[in-house]
């Protein structure tokens, strides 16, 4: 198994930015406190062992030491999930990161943060986060949608089976858009529909169509 030498010195690269990302986004963070923090301690988890571990398809090993993390931070974190560089979670505690969500560079979240699915979908099924995207505390992001960059999402928002168009801030249950870059919005916008779930409405009516023209004018009855 050849190492692959580049990708080594990149995971180093990104905890230098997860740690700089920490001094950026934290007036509180001074000196060699920013060791102490919960998700720094995550993201050395994650990147140098269990994602490593998980692209190896030792996928025991890996879900074993995320565990281990979990305990130790708060943070929940499938080793299958892509951090991209400068990530800062605050806190930390209660936040969920599932296995095919997908982080841009320097994102920040709060505490009780889910990227979840919502149990329909087989493969993607978590979200996709862009680039220098803010989750506030408790905020609910469920099913393989698309968040775009330079997106604020207001604490205890919920959104689900809709993507967030990009320079937007987002507040609310469910997630409405109440600003495009410097433009406040009033009234507030529904998020669109996710492209994945045009296709499930798709097929649901193909399927519903199929059903009645075999039951109603077919051998079904």
């Amino acid at each position: 198994m050849k190492l692959n030498y580049f990708k080594f010195f990149e995971v180093f690269h990104y905890l230098w930015e997860d740690i700089k990302a920490i001094y950026r986004n934290d007036p509180a963070a001074r000196g060699l406190e920013v060791i102490l923090y919960p998700s720094l301690h995550a993201m050395i988890f994650h990147r140098l062992i269990c994602h490593p571990l998980y692209g190896l398809r030792l996928f025991f090993l890996a879900r074993l030491f995320s565990q281990i993390s979990r305990f130790l931070t708060g943070l929940e974190i499938h080793p299958g999930a892509k951090i991209g560089p400068g990530f800062f979670c605050d806190h930390g505690m209660g936040v969920v990161i599932g296995e095919t969500a997908e982080i841009g560079k320097n994102c920040v979240m709060f505490h009780g943060v889910t990227l979840g699915g919502t149990g329909k979908h087989k493969q993607k099924r978590h979200p996709t986060i862009g680039d220098n995207v803010f989750i506030g505390t408790h905020s609910t992001l469920l099913g393989p949608i698309y968040i775009g960059d330079n997106v604020k999402i207001g604490a205890e928002t919920v959104i689900v089976n809709r993507d967030v168009p990009s320079h937007c801030t987002v507040v609310g249950t469910p997630g409405m858009i109440v600003k495009r870059g410097e433009k406040k919005i009033h009234p507030p916008e529904s998020l669109p529909l996710s492209e994945y779930r045009f296709k499930e409405m798709y097929y649901e009516e193909e399927n519903k169509k199929n059903f009645n023209e075999y039951f109603f004018y077919g051998d079904g009855i």
